[in-house]
């Protein structure tokens, strides 16, 4: 076994360390999310955090984990009364983002279960998760069955697994710690508010902390048993401090003042539900008793506030996380109550950190591409550059009528297009391609009826071989790839235009998160076009590609076109189930180099020759309309939309509707 990274040796990164260590004295804090760039510590400290954790009593021989002081009654293994107690270290499981749905919750043998009637099951990571750590890498990658899955055991504090009316259910109460690069995309807001607490974490810019991480590690490379024991005082001095605080937690003295700050502070920042002052007073009490303390102070709350609030005052994926901290110390101050000090302003509860990151503006968030516009002296912005104007913001986001990719698809799961997929409705019945994972009974009946004589059947019992086995044939929705065109070039300028297209790619955008696609950004303008964004998982990139998009000069359709085909090329060389939806937003014009109008048209020809699937909106606007924008969709073999058809809630769009169900 090796010997993993010493916890206590993590350079910096305090914020990160107080929340594990938090967790560790509370596991009713609710789990921590790490966010951050790659090659931060987060899953090195995460890994390192279970030889901290005292060593867990239970039942001998449980595969689940059962506490012998309260055995689950319901445990698979149970019951329980006679088995000897042991002890055994803590437990980190991890949960790997390609996990099938068995691995995650167990897996029952169905043919045994037909057979013979019993339930055969094998546990899955749910089980051994039980009173210990469940850990997700890159967890915002995970799969929303997977998801699910999660949200339905955190939420229980119990796994049920369940195939043709054949069921087993067991406790699975487990610390979850999840780690994700933002760059990669959005958690759904359901499992985030899941997470008790949340930190941002960046590799430090001071050079002399930069270089004791690489001394470090090289070290660690060198000799990791060396280096623990190097590290191994340091380790037992945490590790006796949180045993310390779990006695003394029962102790502290949440007092009516710091519950008034709690309550004020969760008021002020607006977060949803009643989620985030638990939290808040969890993680409040926990810090006090870190402390070793009994009373919980003002700065218990501020600190608490700073990592339990941020992830959960976020109105939409554009929203950069973080808090005001003017806002948070005005607002502790005015509702101080008698038995609680004032915040001292420090940012620092035990242990350090708390710093946040202040809230970036605009619709998009977290971008640091979006900058501000730059005015002349009468307030009109003004050109950065030749035939340039500077960006523009986007109006606010609707909601946009749902465009899909025709026919069936066999993608990941998503919410956009028909697909094959592990989830949905049942259509059919097919033999299984490795192991049976939902099965269908009338199916497997109905093959294995006929050779029942054959078979020697004398009971009840029908007598189910392998082959009979039928696996299910189900029906969903899968993610697509949706690649924006976007038409920056100088018809497109007009202030108030540009700023309402925008608002309309930003809604789309919206939706295609919502629905789990990929997106991908490719705009044109003046001599050519460039990719603004890759084909990425994080729309909040795409935003802030978009928020700093110049608009100027010339209309190289053809040229935009070309750049996109090329993308959709190489994207379905890396992923070729998942298909791609393309949306152009331009005003169909063509200009720059000869026969600009033709070149575009054959461009244009080359997604339908691919079957690419495609939309249109229309930006032209104006008393007199050329209808070129209806032209180019009808050479991409795809639809035409105007912006105000765009909206979900249109007038035209419900118009459409009626005379689309009438014919």
């Amino acid at each position: 076994m090796s010997t993993p990274y010493p916890f206590t040796a993590v350079v910096g990164q305090d914020d990160l360390r107080l929340a594990l260590m938090l967790n560790a004295v509370s596991p009713s804090v609710g789990g921590v999310l790490i966010r951050g760039e790659k090659g931060t510590a987060k899953s090195t400290a995460v890994r390192a955090l279970s030889s901290l954790l005292p060593p867990v009593a239970v039942v001998s021989g449980c595969r689940f984990s059962c506490d012998p002081a309260a055995p689950d009654p319901g445990c698979p293994d149970g019951p329980h009364e006679s088995e000897a107690p042991a002890t055994r270290p803590a437990r980190i499981v991890e949960l790997p983002v390609g996990a099938s749905e068995d691995r995650l919750v167990g897996a029952l043998d169905i043919e045994r279960a037909l057979s013979e009637g019993v339930k055969a099951y094998e546990p899955g990571l749910l089980a051994a998760a039980n009173r210990g750590i469940l850990y997700v890498d890159e967890v915002n990658l995970l799969h929303d069955h997977l998801i699910d899955v999660l949200l339905d055991a955190a939420a229980m504090g119990a796994s049920y697994v369940e195939r043709e009316g054949v069921s087993v259910r067991h406790a699975a109460r487990f610390l979850l710690v999840g780690t994700m690069n933002p760059e990669e995309g959005e958690l759904r807001p359901q499992l985030l508010d899941r997470f008790g607490l949340t930190v941002e974490v960046a590799a430090s810019r001071e050079p002399e902390t930069r270089v004791e991480v690489v001394r470090r590690r090289l070290a660690y490379d060198a000799d990791p048993a060396a280096f623990a024991a190097r590290w191994a005082e340091e380790e037992a001095a945490v590790r006796q401090r949180i045993v310390a605080a779990r006695e003394l937690l029962p102790k502290v003295r949440l007092g009516d003042g710091a519950l008034r700050q709690i309550a004020a502070t969760c008021a002020a920042f607006e977060v949803d539900g009643m989620r985030a002052d638990i939290v808040m007073a969890r993680t409040a009490t926990a810090l006090a008793a870190w402390a070793g303390r009994t009373d919980v102070l003002a700065e218990d709350v501020r600190q608490a506030a700073l990592l339990a609030l941020p992830h959960r005052r976020r109105r939409n994926p554009f929203d950069a996380p973080g808090l005001d901290e003017e806002k948070l110390d005005r607002t502790l101050e005015e509702f101080s109550g008698d038995d609680d000090p004032g915040p001292d302003g420090d940012g620092g509860g035990p242990g350090g950190g708390g710093e946040q990151p202040e809230p970036d503006e605009g619709p998009a968030g977290g971008g640091s591409g979006a900058r501000p516009e730059e005015a002349g002296e009468d307030g009109e912005p003004q050109a950065s550059g030749a035939g340039e104007q500077s960006p523009v913001r986007a109006a606010e986001p609707f909601r946009t009528k749902v465009f899909s990719v025709p026919g069936i698809g066999q993608g990941a799961a998503g919410r956009r297009s028909r697909a094959r997929t592990e989830q949905g409705r049942t259509t059919g019945a097919q033999r299984p391609q490795g192991a049976l994972t939902k099965l269908h009974l009338a199916a497997t009946v109905q093959a294995a009826a006929p050779h029942q004589r054959a078979r020697g059947r004398s009971g009840r019992g029908l007598v189910v071989r392998r082959d009979d086995l039928r696996q299910a044939r189900r029906e969903g929705r899968e993610s697509n790839l949706v690649l924006f065109l976007v038409d920056a070039s100088g018809s497109m300028a007009a202030r108030q235009r540009m700023s309402a297209v925008k608002g309309a790619v930003l809604s789309l955008l919206l939706d295609a998160y919502q629905r789990r696609d990929k997106v991908g950004l490719v705009t044109f303008r003046g001599t050519g076009a460039e990719v603004a964004l890759p084909p990425t998982s994080s729309v909040d990139a795409a935003a802030a590609r978009l928020e700093s998009l110049p608009t100027g000069g010339r209309t190289p359709l053809a040229a935009g076109l070309l750049r996109a085909h090329e993308v959709l090329r190489v994207e379905r060389l890396r992923d070729p189930a998942r298909r791609p939806l393309l949306v152009v937003v331009t005003d169909g014009r063509a200009t720059g180099g000869p026969e600009p109008v033709a070149l575009a048209g054959r461009a244009a020809r080359l997604f339908a020759a691919d079957g690419v699937a495609s939309v249109v909106v229309d930006c032209e606007s104006g008393p007199v309309r050329l209808g070129l924008a209806g032209q180019l969709a009808g050479e991409l073999g795809g639809t035409a939309v105007t912006l105000d058809e765009l909206r979900a809630d249109s007038i035209a769009g419900l118009v459409k509707d009626v005379r689309r169900r009438a014919a």
